[in-house]
């Protein structure tokens, strides 16, 4: 069984040793059933790279293995979604927005569990069918005072590492981020 919570927000840790997590809708890899299937579909960054740009699939790509926290928020037209002022305080940088397509369902996992189906490793997200922008906003949840045990690890209560943001997509808006690394490299 999958983490489900209201529509609002989804907290979460999800992990990939593929190199990437990604947000998709379940209905759109249907196809996916085992690893030759995924093959066919996500393999390759051009792969991935279709998947973006028909609105299937967003990566929350930082270019490594490991297990993250992430928090979904969805909004609406009328009250969208956004940063709270303490994430806002701890953000990194913010990807530029994605299209997203909705049947109903988003997933957030790492991209080596994309499929039709939601498995334990993966989150659940319930977006109304629609056209989306979703932003990805990087968090700096160690530089938190007292947001880390003796080990390093979170404390309950931590920010996350990645707060992903589901907006309606407005009206005209036909500009949306298409590259499979979620985040602009830095100058210099």
């Amino acid at each position: 069984m999958t983490a489900q919570q209201p529509l609002d927000e989804v907290p979460a840790t999800v992990a990939t040793d593929a190199g990437m997590l990604v947000l998709w809708d379940p209905q759109r890899f249907e196809a996916v059933v085992d690893y030759d299937t995924w093959e066919d579909e996500l393999l390759e960054d051009e792969d991935i790279l279709r998947h973006i740009q028909a609105g299937a699939l967003v990566p929350l790509n930082v270019g490594g293995d490991g297990a993250f926290g992430v928090l979904v928020r969805s909004g609406t037209a009328a009250s969208p979604a956004g940063l709270t002022e303490r994430e806002s305080a701890h953000q990194l940088v913010a990807s530029q927005p994605y299209h997203f397509v909705s049947c109903g369902r988003a997933l957030v996992g790492g991209i080596e569990h994309v499929s039709g189906n939601a498995s334990d490793s993966v989150i659940e997200h319930l977006v109304s069918e629609g056209r989306y922008a979703v932003v990805i906003h990087l968090i700096d949840w160690q530089a938190e005072t007292g947001s880390q045990d003796q080990e390093g690890r979170p404390v309950p209560g931590a920010l996350p590492d990645f707060v992903v943001l589901i907006n309606p997509a407005q009206p005209g808006q036909g500009t949306f981020r298409t590259a499979v690394n979620t985040f602009e490299a830095p100058n210099g």
